[in-house]
């Protein structure tokens, strides 16, 4: 299978090529390297001896896009470009709603004039907001809370369009809840511009010494230690679901929405400690106010995705956090200059 990736040189994306290649599929990835590093492709190049092409552009872009597309006539696509910080959406909405909607769109068409009926898109379990009920099943109410969620629900809404409009498309709609780790090589990991927003890649640095405190935002929310509760998902698991989405694309018709996570909830606090006992020594935190946009708890029903995607995470908590260590120890400075 010929598969185009978005957003192919950023950390899930990156991670998820190899994969894909690993299973004998091609792929081009598609990449305006503002988030992610050309260092990556060349290092899934090394990890892989698959047929991996790389092409530098904006999915914004829709004729450099269809151009691309045309070139290459993919069988499928998986969609990973777009902006994905809950906290940083608040402060900027209108360019979440640019690039995560806007793009999306614009792929679509490419897509289309390309003759491409399979799209696999890099969806989140903030579409969900505040749960009516733990786990979160596929058939919960979308009430994102944070201009990020309102623009992953706004493009699944546009994939769940594009692929009702009939001619065999299909589109798979993969709600991640927390992916964390590196690949087992220490080879690739996640390398966030600045200073991070999320809570793993934060702590990592913490430990290596580039910040003096782990934020933890907020311990009065309503759950067993108060700090917050998310379904972390190893990014190496988080990329075979993929693979599993590309063969399902091949045979259905319409949408389909999987949750992809682990089943179940740890806590802010809970991370920290497995990272402890990853480094081996006590890493300094401080609490800080609530952040905008967030909520107390996450936790994923998988079991459409067992059953139908044949895909269950394998890696526990203590592996993501071990891994993410080896990462950093080798990668002090990511990627290196960008």
């Amino acid at each position: 299978m010929r598969v185009l990736v978005t957003g192919g040189a950023g950390y899930i994306g990156s991670h998820t090529l190899v994969e894909v290649l690993g299973q004998g599929h091609e792929a081009l990835a598609v990449d305006d390297f503002s988030n992610g590093s050309p260092v990556a492709l060349e290092r899934v190049r090394q990890l892989t001896n698959g047929g991996l092409e790389v092409a530098e552009a904006d999915v914004r872009d829709t004729p450099r896009m269809t151009a691309l597309a045309q070139a290459y006539r993919p069988d499928a696509a998986i969609h990973f470009a777009g902006l994905k910080a809950v906290g940083e959406s608040v402060r900027r909405p209108l360019d979440y709603w640019d690039v995560n909607v806007g793009g999306t769109v614009s792929l679509l068409r490419a897509l289309d004039e390309a003759g491409c009926r399979r799209a696999v898109f890099s969806s989140s379990a903030t579409v969900y907001g505040e749960p009516d009920y733990l786990p979160y099943d596929e058939a919960h109410p979308i009430r994102p809370t944070s201009p990020y969620g309102r623009t992953k629900a706004a493009a699944e809404q546009a994939l769940r369009d594009w692929a009702g409009a009939g001619g065999g498309r299909a589109a798979i709609l993969l709600r991640y809840f927390n992916p964390v780790g590196a690949h087992a090589s220490a080879r690739m990991g996640e390398d966030p511009r600045g200073v991070p927003e999320n809570l793993m890649p934060f702590l990592a640095q913490v430990a290596a010494g580039r910040h003096a405190a782990l934020r933890i935002f907020g311990e009065d929310w309503p759950t067993p230690d108060g700090t917050g509760v998310r379904d972390y998902v190893h990014v190496t698991d988080l990329a075979r679901a993929h693979v599993a989405a590309l063969a399902r694309a091949e045979v259905a018709e319409g949408a389909e929405a999987y949750n992809i996570g682990t089943g179940r909830g740890t806590s802010v606090r809970e991370m920290h400690a497995a990272f402890e006992r990853a480094v081996g020594r006590a890493i300094p935190f401080e609490v800080h106010p609530r952040r905008p946009g967030d909520i107390a708890a996450m936790e994923a029903d998988c079991r459409r995705a067992n059953a139908v995607l044949g895909w269950r995470a394998e890696r526990d908590v203590d592996a993501m956090a071990r891994d993410l260590w080896a990462w950093q120890r080798a990668n002090p400075e990511g990627y290196g200059a960008r």
